[in-house]
C-alpha cells in the first residue's frame, strides 16, 4: 500500500459516503488487530462493527489525512476527524500506526488520539472538571 492508496483510505469529507464492506475488506486483513484509546477489537468482522458502530452513532463524520510516512511493513498516518454529534461538532486530532502482512493488507491499525478533552470540554459542568484536571496534571 502507498501514500496515495493510504490517502484515500483516510479522506472522508462531511457527506461523503463511508467506505464499503468491501472496501474495508480489500485493504485489511481477515485477522486484523485493531486498537484506539476507547476500543480493542481483533477481526475483520469485529473491525468493521466498531466503524459501522462509529457512523450510527454519529449524524456525519470527516477524516482528513496530514502527513504520511511509510518504513517498510509500517506506515504512519496523521489526521482530524470530525463528529457531528446532535448538533454538536468535536474535533480530534490523531495518528494511525500500521503494520501490514505479506500480503500488503493492514494486520494491525493502532489509532493515537486524546479522546477526553474533545469529547467533554464542550460538555457544561463536565467540560470545567476536564479543564480542571488538565491543569492540574499537566501545567
Amino acid at each position: 500500500m502507498d501514500a496515495a492508496a493510504l490517502k484515500a483510505l483516510f479522506t472522508k469529507p462531511y457527506g461523503a459516503p463511508f467506505p464499503s464492506e468491501a472496501q474495508w475488506l480489500e485493504a485489511y486483513a481477515e485477522d486484523v488487530h485493531f486498537s484506539d484509546p476507547t476500543q480493542e477489537r481483533h477481526g475483520i468482522k469485529a473491525y468493521i462493527a466498531a466503524q459501522e458502530g462509529l457512523i450510527k452513532r454519529c449524524d456525519d463524520i470527516y477524516l482528513l489525512p496530514g502527513a504520511i510516512a511509510i518504513d517498510g511493513d509500517r506506515a504512519f498516518v496523521e489526521w482530524v476527524m470530525g463528529l457531528k454529534i446532535k448538533g454538536i461538532e468535536f474535533i480530534y486530532p490523531g495518528t494511525t500506526r500500521l503494520i501490514f502482512n505479506q500480503e500488503a493488507k493492514i494486520c494491525d491499525h493502532r489509532d493515537y488520539f486524546d479522546f477526553i478533552g474533545p469529547t467533554f470540554e464542550p460538555v457544561p459542568v463536565v467540560g470545567n472538571f476536564v479543564r480542571w484536571l488538565y491543569k492540574r496534571f499537566v501545567d
